[in-house]
Order: structure tokens, then sequence, then C-alpha cells
């Protein structure tokens, strides 16, 4: 009997051990094989621009869901790595020593310094990991260095992100002002009209986000995951044990700019724009609902949600055109409500809840031995 029981135990325990692996091998042959086959043209180019986003909410799940940091300004990350991956494609397909359209069009002469490095592909790949990663390192310093935290937090980043959009909005003849950056025309010898080109961008937006939530998994499972965590639930206690809690947290955030501003760079291409009404306020809060609709507190949460949320809001304004946005807000609150660990947590609120219901059917059953010992007694 013991023998069947440890037996049994090492099938479970196996089971847990292959249940990630088998589960990411599955949902990778879903994206990269099952969809390109099935899907439109059309519907496969939506679907990448949900992974883009779910590249995005990789890097506030890590951020919020493991280290307690609330950021309402992703949008600023995502669009450093957007303008620096458009503006070489704007170069690119101005050809050498010409000037992009919208500048043409904005009466600029004389092709801005900063845009220059910007032709050479090495650089904008670079800058699109740099920018966002610089910027969110050393505001990390700034803020967590003063113990600035929770709600102080996350209203300064929401700060930041109508201040960014403000500035982007006033420089017409260097980002495009208002209207941003649009029609590109290829992406590193891809054609974007060609639907064949379309579905080899698609892979690697797909292999792009499972990459990085492989890395962000070793991140988590390693020490300094268990230490983010730890700051995350008892910040004054990790800085008693002789550990920095703002390099901690500063780092995290830095890898979810990073995350942000990948995604960026790769929905330029997918989508054919980046201007400044996708980064602002509204953009940023989407990126953090997303994330809490499927699960902040994992890292797969975080990517089905910012899937689930925005092919919501695509099927919700195609068959409502006006009232999409209340269907919206009412899933989000119906998953706050009802699942506050996300739609990745309901399987294990149903488990718990049936657990509980047959504990409570089931009464206690006295052994008879204990019975004689009390009626002797």
């Amino acid at each position: 009997m013991r023998r069947l029981r440890e037996a049994a135990d090492a099938v479970a325990s196996a089971a847990v051990r292959w249940r990630g692996p088998v589960v990411f091998v599955a949902v990778a042959l879903l994206l990269l094989v099952a969809a390109p086959a099935a899907l439109s043209p059309f519907r496969l180019e939506l679907l990448a621009k949900y992974l883009c986003f779910a590249i995005a909410a990789l890097g506030i799940g890590l951020a919020w869901g493991k280290g307690g940091m609330l950021t309402l300004g992703q949008g600023v990350f995502f669009g450093l790595g957007g303008y620096a991956m458009a503006m070489h494609l704007k170069l690119a397909e101005a050809g050498p020593g010409q000037l992009p359209d919208f500048m043409v069009w904005s009466g600029v002469e004389t092709l801005p310094a900063v845009w220059e490095p910007f032709r050479q592909p090495w650089f904008a790949l670079l800058m699109v990991v740099v920018l966002p990663g610089v910027t969110a390192f050393l505001l990390g310093l700034l803020v967590f260095g003063r113990r600035v935290r929770g709600a102080y937090f996350a209203i300064l980043t929401q700060a930041l992100a109508a201040a960014f959009v403000i500035w982007l909005v006033g420089q017409q003849g260097l980002t495009g002002g208002t209207n941003g950056l649009t029609n590109f025309t290829s992406f590193f010898g891809l054609d974007l009209a060609d639907e064949n080109d379309q579905r080899v961008l698609y892979s690697v937006v797909a292999v792009v986000l499972g990459l990085l939530y492989l890395a962000f998994r070793q991140v988590v499972a390693s020490r300094f995951g268990r230490l983010l965590v730890a700051v995350r639930d008892g910040e004054d206690r990790v800085r008693f044990l002789g550990y920095d809690p703002a390099l901690v947290k500063t780092v995290a955030f830095t890898l979810s700019a990073i995350s942000a501003g990948i995604a960026g760079a790769l929905f330029v291409p997918v989508v054919g724009i980046i201007s400044p009404a996708l980064l602002g306020v509204v953009p940023s809060l989407e990126f953090v609902f997303a994330v809490a609709v499927g699960g902040r507190y994992t890292l797969a949460g975080a990517v089905l949600g910012a899937v689930l949320l925005n092919y919501g809001k695509t099927t919700f304004s195609e068959h409502y055109a006006n009232g999409w946005l209340y269907l919206q807000g009412t899933l989000f609150i119906a998953v706050m409500a009802y699942a506050p660990k996300g739609v990745i947590g309901v399987a294990g609120q149903v488990r718990d809840f049936v657990a509980a219901r047959r504990g409570r059917a089931a009464p206690a059953v006295v052994p008879p031995a204990r019975v004689e010992e009390g009626a002797a007694a």
C-alpha cells in the first residue's frame, strides 16, 4: 500500500512538473501553426497586434504582479520603442540624403541631428531597448530611492505619460505631431503589403513573445524573483535583512520598460502607425486593465488578459459600435468583482469552492476506537 501511495505521489509530481512545458508547447503550436492556417490575413494581423500588447503586458505582470508596482505610464516606454523603430523605417523608405515625407509636408529643410543615427538598423534596434530601459532605470533610481511607492508612484507614472504625449504633439517637424508616423511599406526586407511577408512578421511577433515569456519565467523563478515578491509583500522587512528594495524594484521596472519598448517596436510594422493617441493615459490604463483581467499574479495571466481584452474590444466594437465601451467596462467590473485573481484564477476559485462544499457536506466521522475511549472516560 505504501509503495502504491509513493508511486501515485511520483506520478502526480511529474504531472505538475511537466504541465507548464506541455501547455507552453501547445500554445506555441496554436499560435505558430494553427492560427496562420485558420485565420484570414486581416484576422492574423489583429492577432499580431494583440500579441504586441501581450508583450507589454508581460512587463506589467512582472512589475505589478510580482513587484507590487502599479505602473500607469507604460505608454511612455511603448512609445519610445515604437518611435525608435518608426524613425528608422521612415528614413529607410526616404532613401539616402532624403527627408521623411511628413518633414517635407511640415516645411523642414534639413534632417534633425537626432534622426541621423537612426539610418543604421543596428542603432535603431539598440535604441528600442536602450531608450526605454535607461529612462526607466534613471526614473526608478530617483523615485524608489526616495521611497515613493503605492498610489504616489502610480500617479507619477500616469503624469509622465500625459507629459510625454503633450511633448510629442508639440513637435510636428520632429515626431509628426498629432498624426505621428505612418505609411510604412517595408520592415527589414519584408513587404508589409504582401500576405506571405505579413505571416512572417506575425511569426516574428509570436516568437519574440515566447522568448520573452521564457526569459521572464526564469527571472521570476530565480533568487531575484523571490526577492522581488518579498519586496512586494514586506518592503521594510527586506530592508531590515540588508537588501536594497529600491535597487530590486528599479531592475524590475527597467525590465518591464524594455518589454514595453520591444512591444512598441513590433507594433509599428504590424499596425502601420505610431502616434500620441496610442501612448497616453487611456492606453496605459488599458494595459493595466488587461493584466488585471487576465490575472496579474502570473505571467501567463498577463498574456491571456491582453489577448482577451483586446479581442473583446474588437468584437464589441464590430457588433455594438455605439456601446462597446460600456460592454468593455462591464467585463472589467465583473472580473474584478467575481474573479479578483483574473480569468486565469477562476479554475482555482472553482476548485476551492468545490472543496469547501465537500468539506461542509461530509460530516466528520469519529473512529470507533475514539468513541469507546470517550465513553470509558
